[in-house]
């Protein structure tokens, strides 16, 4: 059971009630984390902290290193890639998050309370969208693909269980995580073009 969520900042406007896709999100949502409190869904979201901004971005910062280190162009370029599209990701993510506001189905869950609206605010029990976990996780897992084809499966089903693990564990909603999912590959794709017309020859 969550601690009892603080009252919405004064200056914080609500919208009318859910109707049509957002009704229909928040009943997947909810019918999707009815098992969040059992020890399987708590140690699926345990484990999905690997998509979390600190531990995605020192991975990539890690593996940028390393291959510096060892004078490896290949994992360097790489790690770099990863660092650069996972910031992007959570500059995108964070941006959208102090926008809006939007209650997380655990709290609907536990307290029977929703709402959302604009601004956002710096309160985890509001900042439901976008999935920070989804957006960084498909970030650095496209960009680690796309260096390394190889690993493109396990990298992608990594990303994918930890965008599954927020709903079911009532973090997010679905329209949340892909939201979240697009941004990060939105901001992949972005670095990756940005690099590339850097890297075309001039004249």
């Amino acid at each position: 059971m969550l601690a009892r969520t603080p009252r919405l900042p004064s200056h914080t406007m609500t919208v009318a009630p859910a109707k049509g896709v957002e009704a229909a999100d928040i009943a997947a949502g909810l019918h999707l984390a009815r098992a969040k409190d059992r020890p399987l869904v708590r140690a699926l979201g345990t484990a999905s902290e690997i998509g979390s901004w600190k531990s995605l971005l020192a991975l990539s910062a890690g593996t940028y290193a390393l291959g510096l280190l060892m004078r490896d162009r290949r994992l360097a370029g790489a790690g770099r890639h990863m660092l650069q599209a996972g910031i992007l990701a959570g500059v995108v993510k964070t941006s959208l998050k102090r926008t809006v506001h939007r209650t997380r189905p655990n709290v609907l869950m536990d307290e029977g309370f929703y709402t959302r609206g604009w601004p956002g605010t710096n309160v985890g029990p509001w900042q439901s969208f976008p999935s920070g976990h989804s957006a960084l996780s498909a970030a650095v897992a496209c960009a680690a693909a796309r260096a390394f084809p190889e690993i493109k499966a396990p990298a992608y089903a990594v990303a994918t269980g930890v965008i599954t693990a927020q709903v079911l564990r009532g973090a997010h909603f679905p329209a949340d995580v892909l939201a979240g999912a697009a941004i990060g590959l939105a901001a992949e794709f972005a670095v990756d073009r940005l690099g590339e017309s850097h890297r075309r020859p001039k004249g």
